[in-house]
């Protein structure tokens, strides 16, 4: 197959080349054609060459193979597909994603969001969006999934210090670290000057790469589309005033090419994050905290109330806060049913020992 591709042309759709090994050790029909997909709706796909989109179905066959495995389609997935002689297009085969963000519904399910992308444009705006223990959630989300991050501070038009805004974050993750060991870019921008806003993010928009948007309804991430790419292609909408809620103008992750050949994934607001984390990566994210406590008094240390407490002497206060809560959700997560059962059972006695003791003061009294 890699002989009839045109693999500049499939650049301009974000192909890394890493996939190369991996699309040529696939069997392929002469009629297979290499697609990327740009949209998920239920049952159907939209999908993406250089020079053609198309609906798709997928084929039965790779349902049940991506069921049994508890994997989902996700944008920026590459495809075979194939057209039949009805005019439908139906997907055969799916390379495996270089790289999967996911989070967990309510039911502890994992659900893929979007897959094979290099940079994570995390989006908060400079209103009541921002908030420090929000961006640590999102943090852990890319960090996970080994994704290059970059904290996109928007709505600059509307804040009377961003110096000040930048300030605050820098600090927040003043020990943190890129894996290259630089620290974590963060920029604000004013979405509404396309120009000025492209310029700024310029050094993540080459050529073959795809980016992501990440952040809360109304964050301003729509708006961030736009300007990126250069025309209106996802609507956007006004916010709370009390709150700066947004309603999800974005209701599906979709995908858009820019003028300088990047690939932008817009995303809907995601009201809950639920992790799909465990504790070790959950330390591997905050990097931080794991390279401070080599330096606390106690091997064991919990960074709590412990004496000679690295952690707590160095990092700024919400950031820790955010890492111990995560820390709490990750390890609940963990947790077999029978573990679970069992925290429940010594919650419900400590209550009823609680109220007992409360019941035999009032009586004494």
């Amino acid at each position: 197959m890699l002989e009839i591709l045109d693999i500049e042309a499939l650049r301009t759709l974000g192909l890394n080349l890493s996939l190369l090994p991996q699309l040529a050790g696939l069997e392929s029909a002469p009629d297979e054609r290499l697609w990327r997909v740009t949209e998920v709706q239920r049952d159907r796909l939209n999908l993406q060459a250089p020079h053609a989109a198309c609906r798709a179905r997928l084929l039965p066959a790779l349902q049940q193979r991506l069921f049994a495995a508890g994997e989902q389609l996700a944008v920026g997935d590459w495809v075979l597909a194939r057209t039949d002689a009805a005019g439908a297009t139906w997907v055969g085969q799916r390379l495996t994603p270089l790289n999967l963000l996911s989070r967990r519904d309510p039911e502890g399910q994992r659900q893929a969001l979007v897959s094979n992308v290099d940079t994570a444009l995390l989006v908060m705006g400079l209103d009541h969006d921002f908030k420090l223990a929000r961006l640590d959630r999102y943090l852990v989300l890319t960090r996970a999934a080994g994704v290059a991050t970059v904290i996109v501070l928007s709505k600059a038009d509307l804040c009377r210090d961003v110096e000040a805004r930048l300030a605050d974050v820098e600090d927040h993750l003043a020990h943190s670290r890129r894996h290259d060991g630089g620290a974590i870019s963060v920029l604000a921008v004013d979405g509404t000057q396309a120009e000025a806003t492209r310029a700024r993010l310029a050094p993540w928009l080459g050529r073959g790469q795809t980016l992501v948007l990440l952040g809360s309804s109304g964050a301003g991430k729509s708006t961030l589309t736009n300007a990126l790419c250069g025309a209106t292609l996802q609507s956007t909408g006004a916010v709370r005033e009390d709150d700066s809620r947004g309603r999800h103008t974005t209701t599906v992750r979709t995908l858009h090419r820019t003028p300088d050949g990047a690939c932008i994934i817009d995303t809907p607001g995601l009201r809950g994050l639920q992790l799909d984390a465990s504790s070790a990566e959950l330390d591997a994210a905050f990097d931080d905290v794991a390279t401070l406590a080599r330096a606390c008094r106690f091997r064991n240390c919990s960074h709590n109330e412990e004496p000679g407490c690295a952690v707590r002497a160095a990092l700024a206060p919400a950031r820790l806060k955010s890492y111990q809560k995560l820390q709490r959700e990750a390890r609940r997560e963990d947790m077999g049913l029978l573990e679970r059962r069992a925290q429940l059972q010594q919650w419900k006695a400590r209550s009823r020992a609680a109220h007992a003791h409360i019941r035999s003061k009032r009586n004494e009294a």
